[in-house]
């Protein structure tokens, strides 16, 4: 077997893929002669936004606040997308109110610019909400992402750290956008995943009825009440 056509393998699965070939072997073994030829399972990390102790840190604003109208407030955060070979990591931008999906990027490095980049769509695209929620991660406690916020008058707020209560509804479409989309298909490139994640999102948005929301549609709720605070 070669590691680079499965580098996400590690010694655990390495053994058994060597077993399965007639090779037995116990995993000690496989761990040490991966470490004596210098490889690693690639897989993405635990903590997918780390923080930046050099990065301003904002407050809560959400902590006893009704949420009661779109573009109120607006949320985001970062997973990981396992693909066929290796994985990519996805951002999106959701309005609180609705759960509706307002933009989304997909990229192969956790720099900041593919989360700016959401942002900005996001506010091209439907206004500025009025506060902005995200985690501590250094995308976006970075001047570049607060700078954008900032330009457009919007109040930032972060999750205490450790809290991944305090943006429950972004880790709910997580396990929705995996469980109905991701982990029923194996994309076998980036250009696949971005398609098939397109795709879905427009289904999200657009048919998938929450319970949360009287059984209506994400798109349904954020329009049809956007429209009434508009007349």
């Amino acid at each position: 077997m070669r590691f680079d056509r499965l580098p996400y393998y590690g010694s655990r699965r390495i053994r058994d893929w060597l077993e399965d070939h007639g090779h037995t072997v116990n995993r000690k073994r496989v761990r040490r002669l991966m470490r004596t030829m210098g490889l690693a399972a690639l897989y993405p990390k635990r903590n997918l936004s780390l923080a930046n102790q050099a990065h301003k840190v904002y407050p809560y604003l959400l902590r006893g606040l009704v949420i009661d109208r779109p573009n109120q407030v607006w949320a985001t955060d970062i997973t990981y997308i396992p693909m066929a070979r290796g994985f990519v990591y996805l951002v999106a931008v959701i309005d609180w109110y609705s759960r509706r999906v307002l933009s989304w990027r997909v990229s192969n490095t956790l720099d900041t610019s593919f989360c700016v980049d959401a942002l900005n769509e996001a506010i091209e695209r439907h206004g500025a909400p009025e506060i902005f929620n995200t985690d501590q991660g250094s995308q976006f406690t970075s001047e570049d992402f607060t700078d954008v916020l900032k330009h457009h008058d919007i109040r930032i707020s972060m999750d205490g750290k450790g809290r991944w209560v305090d943006n429950v509804f972004v880790e709910r479409l997580w396990r929705s956008v995996k469980y109905e989309e991701v982990y029923i298909k194996a994309y076998d490139s980036v250009a696949t995943a971005r398609a098939s994640l397109g795709a879905y999102f427009a289904f999200y948005n657009e048919e998938r009825r929450h319970q949360s929301l009287d059984r209506l549609t994400p798109d349904s709720v954020y329009y049809q009440d956007a429209a009434k605070l508009a007349a």
